[in-house]
């Protein structure tokens, strides 16, 4: 029966003219192309419907986007790929954007807690003063107290403000060549009063390869590593500056021979306001932003700074600074 039909079919194409068989012939051509190009539009444009929906599905809901190569249509795997490492590059953003957040909120939090104590201590002794039958010793001793805390707030904003400029990568155009053991002098000619008050002895030791850096900021370094060393050395104690070179590097140590930081992890020392001991950091002065400063000058001018403490007592703080070539 089917034969039979094929057979009828055939015939009529013959009788039928070359125009009416060359146009019945395209008509299945035409169908076979047609569904050809159906498969094979489905088949190239299958990865771009893959691509889409995770694409759309890391939008709705920021789920992990991976794309392996299925090697349909290499455009489609390469564009796969960069989504891929878009989406990496936004989820790292995001990530250091809570981390800052989370830094930024904890430091506001922070700075408000440092602020209050001493407004609290100024707005109570200026209370007391009101008093008109304040005895004249209590009067001078309400206003020392305000004149300290006055000046303990002057030195946290000067702090902040630095320390702001650090991280804002606000730093001296101008770089210069800076001799490390020339600079550690200055830095105990300066601090000599504070030093003597103190009954702390310190002394330089060696020399260390000349760096490249602002010597205001790196005065600073050593100088706040020096007067934090002479808080906590007890009277007649010592602080040494050490300077070597050792492997590229121009190294600053400062050592004294306090009581050291005890059992406290050293990353600690340089968090904000982080204090071993807080209530002796208040009454010596500090407000817990000396060590943050050293580090944050430090890693701008692409250096480390490490402590640990001595086995023989007393606190080491380690800074390395790349050397200039003699």
């Amino acid at each position: 029966m089917l034969f039979a039909g094929l057979v009828i079919i055939v015939i009529s194409i013959l009788f039928l003219d070359a125009s009416s068989r060359m146009l019945l012939l395209l008509i299945p051509a035409a169908l076979i192309v047609l569904v050809l190009s159906l498969v094979g539009g489905h088949f190239f444009t299958e990865p771009l419907r893959v691509l889409e929906r995770a694409t759309r599905a890391f939008i709705d809901s920021n789920s992990p986007m991976h794309f392996p190569a299925k090697g349909q249509l290499h455009e489609a795997d390469q564009l796969a790929k960069n989504f891929e490492e878009l989406a990496e590059v936004a989820k790292v953003q995001q990530t250091n954007w809570v981390v800052k957040e989370n830094r930024r909120t904890a430091f506001v939090s922070d700075v408000a807690h440092e602020l209050r104590t001493p407004l609290t201590a100024i707005h109570g002794n200026a209370e007391m003063l009101l008093d008109p039958d304040l005895p004249p010793e209590l009067h001078d001793k309400f206003c020392t107290i305000i004149i300290n805390e006055s000046e303990r707030l002057g030195r946290l904003t000067n702090d902040l403000l630095t320390l702001q400029q650090i991280e804002n990568d606000v730093l001296p155009t101008r770089l210069e060549r800076i001799n490390l053991h020339d600079l550690a002098r200055e830095v105990l000619d300066i601090l000599a009063p504070t030093l003597h008050e103190r009954k702390a002895n310190a002394q330089i030791v060696g020399a260390a390869p000349d760096v490249l850096g602002s010597a205001d900021r790196l005065k600073q370094v050593i100088s706040n590593l020096v007067d934090n060393a002479s808080r906590f050395t007890p009277p007649d104690g010592h602080i040494t500056i050490e300077l070597f070179g050792m492997k590229g590097k121009s190294i600053i140590t400062v050592k004294d021979d306090g009581e050291g930081f005890g059992d406290t992890d050293p990353r600690l020392l340089f968090d904000r306001f982080y204090r071993t001991d807080a209530s002796r950091s208040r009454n010596t002065g500090g407000a817990g932003l000396g060590l943050p400063i050293v580090k944050s000058i430090v890693e701008a001018h692409d250096g480390t700074v490490e402590a640990f403490n001595l086995p023989e007592g007393g606190a080491c703080f380690i800074v390395a600074l790349p050397a200039l070539r003699t």
